[in-house]
């Protein structure tokens, strides 16, 4: 459990060869656990700061992926522009690479306009390939070799990547088919993963939010009621008439892999609505793993709006 503490924020700057802090763009980063308020408080600090928001989720690229991963709206965003939402059909597979590209294009627009870049999500791989310039391997994607290895297991595939690279596997999500897949495929294709590299761009500020275990899983049981309330299971059913395949579905995981499960009435709605909030728990571990280790991160409770408004304001002056 990541209980958020009360700390002094200390921005930092990088500093060039003449020893002053350099000229790298200023941004914000706001991250965190699902369900923790990201996407609320990121409008409010957008309206305070002149913000526009690039969303930094995985799914909510996709078109039509709505309820299911929870996705702002129109009148949620309350006339604050976002960027990188409903680009991708979900048909086809988005890259962290693509996100990379169109999010640096992003940032580049909103900076000309006079306007603070922020991402926004809790998506940990998007936001670092941002952010930080994650550079990826330039390894074209093999069809055929991903159809067999999605047939697998996420545990089958673990397995895989630590025989072929170890190292890689150390440091990857275990759970997460897609980054397995690609972490395999880029393996057998260049005998390795090979050593992470950064091209750092751009000055962040990361604000993470998070609450305590109690509270989080009450707003996760919360927030996955209403959704279903709203017609999650009806929406899903519309992607499918629409071509959305059930196994890509299940490729989109969380949410879409136990709705594709239960609209072939593999199981039952009680099944569905206990089996889905437990791996959303557990997907909110995953995240907290994945920013354990960033001392950069500025943690904040999601009712701390004062005092994240001040971090922002001393950051940026």
């Amino acid at each position: 459990m990541i209980t958020p503490k009360q700390k002094k924020l200390k921005v930092k700057f990088s500093i060039g060869r003449n020893g002053h802090p350099s000229a790298k763009p200023r941004i914000l980063v706001v991250l965190g656990p699902t369900a923790t308020g990201k996407s609320s408080l990121a409008v409010r600090l957008a309206e305070d700061f002149r913000g526009e928001i690039i969303s930094a989720d995985s799914r909510q690229v996709y078109k039509g992926l709505n309820l299911g991963t929870g996705k702002i709206t129109k009148r949620e965003m309350s006339g604050v522009r976002h960027h990188l939402l409903d680009i991708s059909s979900p048909a086809k597979r988005f890259s962290a690479g693509k996100f990379k590209e169109l999010g640096q294009k992003a940032i580049s627009n909103i900076l000309a306009n006079g306007k603070l870049p922020m991402v926004v999500g809790g998506t940990g791989f998007y936001i670092s390939t941002l952010v930080d310039g994650l550079v990826l391997p330039e390894v074209k994607t093999n069809l055929k070799l991903q159809r067999r290895l999605l047939a697998k297991s996420a545990e089958a595939l673990f397995a895989m990547l630590k025989k072929i690279d170890p190292k890689r596997a150390r440091g990857i999500d275990k759970h997460n088919k897609a980054r397995l897949v690609r972490a395999i495929e880029i393996a057998e294709a260049l005998g390795r993963v090979p050593k992470i590299k950064f091209e750092i761009k751009y000055n962040p500020l990361f604000i993470g939010l998070d609450d305590t275990d109690a509270i989080l899983k009450k707003k996760i049981k919360k927030r996955l009621i209403e959704r279903i309330k709203n017609g999650m299971i009806n929406e899903a059913r519309k992607l499918h008439k629409r071509g959305l395949s059930y196994k890509r579905m299940g490729e989109l995981g969380l949410e879409y892999g136990w709705l594709a499960k239960l609209l072939r009435d593999k199981i039952g709605r009680k099944e569905f609505e206990m089996g889905l909030e437990k791996d959303i728990w557990r997907f909110v571990k995953r995240q907290r793993t994945w920013w354990k280790k960033d001392k950069r991160i500025n943690w904040f409770r999601p009712d701390e709006y004062a005092r994240v408004k001040k971090a922002v304001k001393s950051f940026l002056q």
